[in-house]
């Protein structure tokens, strides 16, 4: 009896699980959805830029410095290669299936629901917690700027989570309201908004260039590679995730203007300023102060300033640029989670409250004000520690999946139209999804724990909720 129960049952949900959505209907969806289309190609840009460009090269250096020494440069060349693999793989589809899911609309044509919902729910730990982690990261800047201009700061009480010397943070509920309102008034405002934010923090890493490149010593780059092969190879692992963010243009497919033409161009673009940035601020810093010197500081930058310059107001102009960097990522990245959010609400995964649309401003103003909420309860009372390492491992695992979705359409879908190709496929989808399974096994143990614990959460609310309320459904009955 158990066996002639169970067996139609297990098909059903077998095949539940690998239903995918047809490459025409996503188009479809996205030509007539409600979000209204205002981006260009420079908005999106500056969208993809104001979620990569951040609080990792005020902090990544210091870390990477120790590892890499001079040889840094070509670790952050290395990591931005490795990024490209990906970035690739992401302008294909994003030019071929312009919608807000993201990572998660791909895997949806490609894989199936199941694994859709898995690359949605690492997004959610890539955009969500990862957000709520930046957000503590503008208080602790805030708190700097204060020390550094005042000789005060805020009471740890006030600016830090339970667990980490505080009772609530502050600063991190002020920066994500602030995003919030910021997205609640339209995604052109936003993105105006955003321009300006990218602006000055690049403005800053060239300030600290211009000033830092008058100290340069050649000998500061001898000997090039004082801890081998490896320790550059190491170093490029570290800073491989301060160019995570260049796929936020893709969160944005169904408000821009021309997707199948700007999209691509916008996430290599990003991509291509970013790294560019990053080698100069890297030869700059590293010219300037002799690499043993950098000792795993946080404030890197701040410390090479201070030490060539002996002048204070250096600190104080970094930590305001950090301040305007980290709220910009804070702003693109929380925009990012509300519209993947809003694909798999459209497609019945999650409520479909989170993708109602407001008539005036075109934005999914529930969807803004749940989001915004749970980050800025997350940043303010959760001490993240382990969690927010998980959201390199979601990250990586997304990226992967977007190589391997470019494999499988080029091989089911060879006549689709293309505004973009990735070159030399399948190498390079195949070198992405190798690079990113490198990234992810180096990870330390505990991370991968927390982030099969996630998964698992995962997996119980796909079953338990989505799988019966898939759009799809009706296909399988």
């Amino acid at each position: 009896m158990s066996t002639t129960s169970t067996s139609p049952a297990r098909g059903r949900l077998a095949t539940a699980m690998l239903r995918r959505k047809p490459v025409t209907d996503l188009v479809a969806e996205a030509d007539h959805g409600p979000l209204k289309r205002s981006l260009g190609l420079s908005q999106l840009t500056m969208l993809s830029i104001g979620a990569t460009l951040g609080s990792g090269i005020f902090v990544v250096l210091g870390e990477a410095v120790p590892v890499a020494g001079p040889a840094v440069v070509v670790s952050f060349v290395l990591a931005g290669i490795t990024a490209l693999f990906s970035a690739l793989s992401y302008a294909e589809l994003a030019g071929m299936i312009p919608l807000s899911g993201s990572s998660y609309s791909y895997a949806y044509a490609t894989l199936g629901e199941l694994v859709a919902w898995v690359c949605g729910w690492c997004l959610v730990l890539e955009y969500g917690v990862s957000v709520a982690s930046v957000a503590v990261g503008w208080g602790q800047y805030v708190n700097e700027l204060l020390h550094v201009a005042f000789g005060v700061t805020l009471p740890d009480a006030l600016s830090g989570p339970p667990g980490d010397g505080g009772l609530v943070n502050i600063p991190a509920i002020v920066v994500v309201l602030l995003a919030m309102v910021l997205l609640l008034s339209g995604a052109k405002e936003s993105a105006r908004a955003n321009a300006i934010m990218v602006a000055v923090k690049i403005g800053t890493l060239i300030l600290f260039c211009a000033i830092a490149f008058t100290a340069v010593r050649a000998q500061n780059f001898t000997p090039f590679l004082p801890l081998g092969l490896a320790g550059m190879s190491a170093g490029g692992a570290k800073l491989f995730f301060s160019y995570i963010g260049f796929d936020a243009a893709s969160t944005a497919g169904e408000e821009a203007r021309n997707p199948q033409r700007d999209l691509p161009r916008a996430i290599l673009l990003s991509l291509g300023i970013v790294t560019v940035l990053y080698c100069l601020v890297a030869v700059a810093a590293i010219g300037a102060l002799p690499w043993q010197q950098f000792g795993d500081k946080q404030a890197a930058l701040s410390h090479v300033l201070t030490t060539i310059t002996s002048n204070p107001l250096w600190a104080i102009l970094l930590a305001i640029g950090a301040i305007v960097a980290i709220s910009s990522v804070v702003l693109t990245v929380l925009y990012g989670q509300t519209r993947i959010l809003f694909a798999m609400s459209r497609d019945g995964l999650v409520p479909k409250s989170l993708s109602t649309v407001h008539p005036k401003t075109g934005v999914p103003r529930t969807n803004t004000l749940v989001v915004s909420g749970f980050v800025a309860v997350l940043a303010a009372f959760v001490p993240l520690g382990k969690l927010a390492d998980a959201t390199s491992i979601g990250t990586l695992f997304a990226f992967g999946l977007v190589n391997v979705a470019v494999l499988i359409l080029r091989k089911r879908r060879p006549e689709a139209e293309r505004t973009f190709r990735v070159p030399f496929s399948p190498v390079t989808p195949i070198l992405g999804v190798a690079c990113c399974a490198y990234m992810m096994f180096s990870l330390d143990g505990a991370t991968w724990i927390v982030f099969g614990a996630w998964m698992l959460l995962g997996l119980v609310i796909y079953f338990g909720y989505s799988v019966r309320r898939s759009r799809l459904a009706e296909s399988v009955r």
